[in-house]
């Protein structure tokens, strides 16, 4: 007798088994077409949705960099110390990989011209024009670039001056006892609203002509502002965001007294439809990931199925289970790879594709490079997923006879209390690849968001859902055979058959239920996503914000500026005021102001404070912690959030102010946040009315005036009030309505794109089941059914499924869009028309996408099939 050694057979080598899988991908190239297309789909919405998204928040920070001029910019009121240009000089030596700074010097003068001789007080700005702006453009009329303008004793002005004084471009413009010429119109300047608001015309000149003027004497009241730009590149190590908050750490070491903030704090309405849109842009990535793992699990799972009776039938003759793994796991990595490079190529074609056809929509400028990140995360992702789904079903295989999986259709498992832990004991070796499928999925998502905590809590929550969509799936599916079982007797047999098709043996109602459950909610999530989000982001560019500010009106001109606007056409939004009062802080948190240092907030706007009064929160100022007053006469202080940090309040900090010779005592009540387009945004301290309403002010006016008739208004206007100043920012609100509208259509198209994948991979979920429909409906024929009895049966089952999926999805995608929503601090809305359309839609899908896939099984006669088994 041989020994048990000498029986041992030799293992099936790797080139053997490659030869056997790619005879088994030939025999059947539509069925395993299906598994590469499923794959391509997922990896296609994965790579364009992220490449797409990367290269557009690019170039919306692009954008909202122009708003500030630079990446960061720092603010003081006086003149920079020599000590302190050689900090700056040293952090740009520091700073290796091409730091870029200038100087930006804002005061107020007065200029004439030659044909009118009287002056008037102008917003003057002096600039290096051979580095500023670092970002954007200052458009010139006649075009012409900036420091061509600037050359020499000329000057550039506002169209408001030219009215004001009745000018053209070529006079003489006499400023501070010397001439310029005035060389073109400023249609647009890139920095205007990130400015502190001028108190007249704009006048620009360069640096060098500034220095040659008497303007810049000891003790003029002029704010210089520091602009940086940093490397399009971080050093190796660091990211940009983390490059930025060094720099700027040490920018606000180099300037103690300095206001220090970034592209991202210029406009706070423009920066908060920033992060809402990189929220929707991440969540339309990582649903792309996991709708696209959704595919191939059920793809590879039907191919394994397919495969089953392959499977045993190898194994009778002698294969073993190592061998039938090196086969199948070769194969499946095949067809994961074919479909992964695939859906890469897809993924690419579609960025390109959707700008090109939607190019006449997109002002903008999308910048494409090729998304290796994303290419190379979409191909893992195809990879992995179709690795590890595959592995559950196949590893079935190991310790079980070729007899039982030949039966396993209808032979059940154990039951009872024993039997559901002998079920999961077996399975142990498939569930740690369930968990490191999620751990993987988990991983992927950490690269897309750049955060190991975002992917942390994306692989838990995953879990929790699929758990839950599952034990859903399988009380629905017990629920309804408890239905149908009293029932049966009552209702139409084709009904009754199809209802238990449901839960029939062998049947994967359930994973199906799931998946599609998960899809619904996920697709559904993304379309009320993007849904609250735009709607909050529109207010960003509301016909209600002020495009058309005035300034420093007396008390007794409020009432004919109302009656002026009352009658001015072109106006969509009525006059808004605010009041202001000036004042001074005396101590803050029991601090005397005079001894505060190193807070980063210029001292001279605490002595010099502008204070105004309201008894609700004013139009565009959002509380966030404490609340408003109810009282007019409370002891009580409103401080905006950025004030807030740099002096260290919160609510119930204490401040003492002066106004018209009197001391207030009071309490922080309130931190709130502007948007930087109302006229709240003016003022960074609100009081009670009953505190200051008694004291002289000033009256400031914001109100919104169709751009073309601005010009006409400003002087009609000039003509009644030449002493209140009219400062036009509809150039700059335009350009943020402009980027407004280029977020809103890009993640439109995103979100449609990811939603059409969405589709397509959950009706591939649907259609995989058409192998375990085939030999039923042949059952069915065997025993007489009619095809219109099949027919019926059928629709009932995908009907009824899809009907389930999408009840249970809709409710986890409004449960879950509601918590997003409110962490984005974004008011949740109910879409009934959304809600009742997917569940609608996905009963459609269901039925439509089962028949489209199986059309084919009512034309197979009963003994085709029959002689494959």
């Amino acid at each position: 007798m041989l020994s048990s050694k000498t029986n041992r057979k030799r293992a099936l080598s790797w080139r053997r088994a490659a030869a056997i899988g790619w005879r088994d991908l030939k025999s059947a190239p539509g069925k395993f077409g299906f598994v590469v297309l499923s794959v391509a789909v997922g990896v296609a919405a994965l790579v364009g949705v992220r490449g797409l998204s990367d290269s557009f928040r690019q170039t919306l920070n692009t954008e909202a960099r122009s708003l500030l001029a630079g990446d960061l910019s720092a603010r003081i009121f006086r003149a920079p110390t020599d000590e302190e240009n050689g900090k700056i000089a040293a952090i740009k030596e520091k700073n290796s990989g091409g730091i870029r700074a200038t100087w930006v010097t804002e005061t107020i003068s007065m200029a004439s011209v030659t044909s009118a001789p009287t002056p008037i007080l102008v917003s003057l700005k002096a600039v290096d024009p051979a580095e500023y702006p670092f970002y954007g453009t200052a458009v010139l009329a006649p075009a012409m670039p900036l420091a061509q303008a600037l050359q020499g004793d000329s000057a550039v002005v506002s169209e408001e001056f030219l009215i004001r004084l009745n000018a053209q471009v070529g006079d003489t413009l006499r400023l501070g006892g010397r001439d310029f010429r005035i060389a073109a119109v400023l249609v647009q300047e890139p920095d205007r609203i990130s400015e502190t608001a001028g108190i007249g015309p704009r006048v620009m000149i360069s640096q060098a002509s500034l220095e040659s003027t008497r303007l810049m004497a000891s003790g003029s009241r002029a704010s210089r502002r520091l602009l940086v730009k940093l490397p399009a590149i971080p050093p190796r190590g660091l990211t940009a965001a983390t490059q930025a908050a060094a720099v700027r750490k040490q920018l606000e070491t180099a300037l103690p007294d300095a206001q220090v903030i970034d592209f991202r704090e210029g406009n706070p309405a423009l920066t908060r439809g920033l992060d809402n849109a990189t929220s929707i842009l991440s969540l339309i990535c990582l649903v792309a990931m996991v709708l696209g793992a959704i595919g191939v699990a059920m793809a590879m799972h039907a191919h394994l199925e397919q495969h089953m009776d392959t499977l045993a039938i190898l194994k009778a003759i002698g294969a073993d289970s190592a061998d039938l793994l090196r086969i199948f796991l070769l194969q499946t990595l095949s067809l994961g790879l074919a479909g992964g490079l695939l859906g890469v190529a897809a993924g690419v074609g579609v960025m390109v594709a959707l700008p090109a056809a939607f190019g006449p929509l997109l002002t903008i400028h999308l910048r494409f490079a090729f998304p290796w990140q994303s290419a190379l995360a979409g191909l893992g992702t195809g990879l992995l997923t179709t690795l590890l789904f595959c592995l559950p079903p196949l590893l079935d295989v190991r310790a079980v006879r070729p007899v039982l999986v030949l039966r396993r259709l209808v032979e059940q498992g154990p039951t009872g209390i024993g039997g559901w832990f002998a079920r999961w004991w077996a399975r142990r070796l498939q569930l740690g690849i369930a968990a490191a499928v999620v751990a993987a999925l988990g991983g992927i998502a950490w690269v897309l968001t750049d955060s190991p905590k975002v992917g942390a809590w994306f692989a838990l929550l995953f879990t929790l859902a699929l758990i839950v969509l599952l034990v859903l799936a399988t009380v629905a599916l017990r629920a309804l055979r408890f239905f149908l079982n009293r029932t049966r007797l009552h209702l139409p047999s084709s009904v009754r058959h199809g209802l238990a098709n449901l839960y029939r043996p062998g049947n994967q109602s359930a994973a199906v239920l799931a998946a599609l459950g998960t899809g619904v909610m996920l697709i559904l999530a993304v379309y009320l996503m993007q849904k609250g989000l735009l709607r909050d982001l529109h207010e960003t560019a509301s016909p209600k914000i002020p495009n058309v500010f005035f300034v420093d009106m007396r008390s007794e001109e409020v009432a004919g500026v109302k009656a002026f606007f009352a009658k001015q056409p072109g106006v969509s939004q009525q006059l808004n005021l605010l009041p202001i009062v000036m004042g001074r802080f005396v101590s803050i948190n029991g601090q005397p102001v005079e001894k505060m240092k190193d807070q980063h907030y210029p001292r001279r706007l605490l002595e010099d404070a502008e204070l105004s009064w309201a008894d609700a929160p004013p139009e565009g100022d959002k509380v966030t912690e404490g609340k408003w007053w109810t009282s007019t006469s409370a002891a009580e202080i409103a401080v905006s959030d950025g004030v807030a940090k740099r002096l260290h309040l919160g609510v119930g900090s204490a401040v003492e102010l002066e106004t018209g010779g009197a001391t207030h005592a009071l309490k922080v009540a309130a931190i709130y946040e502007p948007d930087g387009q109302h006229l709240g945004a003016r003022v960074q301290f609100v009081l009670p009315s009953g505190q200051i309403a008694d004291q002289p002010s000033t009256w400031y006016g914001g109100a919104h005036i169709d751009p073309k008739q601005v010009a006409a208004m400003e002087r009609a206007f000039f003509a009644v009030y030449p002493t209140i100043t009219v400062i036009n920012v509809a150039d700059v609100l335009e350009r943020i309505e402009n980027v407004i509208d280029q977020i809103t259509l890009v993640v439109r198209l995103l979100a449609g794109f990811s939603i059409l994948a969405g589709l397509m991979i959950l009706a591939s979920s649907i259609a995989s089941t058409r192998f375990r429909r085939m030999q039923e409906a042949v059952v069915l024929k065997t025993l007489g059914a009619t095809r219109m009895r099949i027919v019926r049966t059928f629709s009932v089952e995908f009907s009824v499924l899809g009907l389930l999926a999408g009840a249970v999805g809709i409710v986890f995608a409004n449960l879950l869009t509601r918590i997003l929503l409110h962490r984005l601090e974004v008011d949740f809305h109910f879409e009934w028309a959304a809600t009742l359309g997917a569940l609608a839609g996905t009963a459609m899908l269901a039925t439509a996408t089962g028949w489209i896939a199986s059309y084919r099984i009512l034309g197979l006669r009963p003994l085709e099939v029959l002689r494959e088994e």
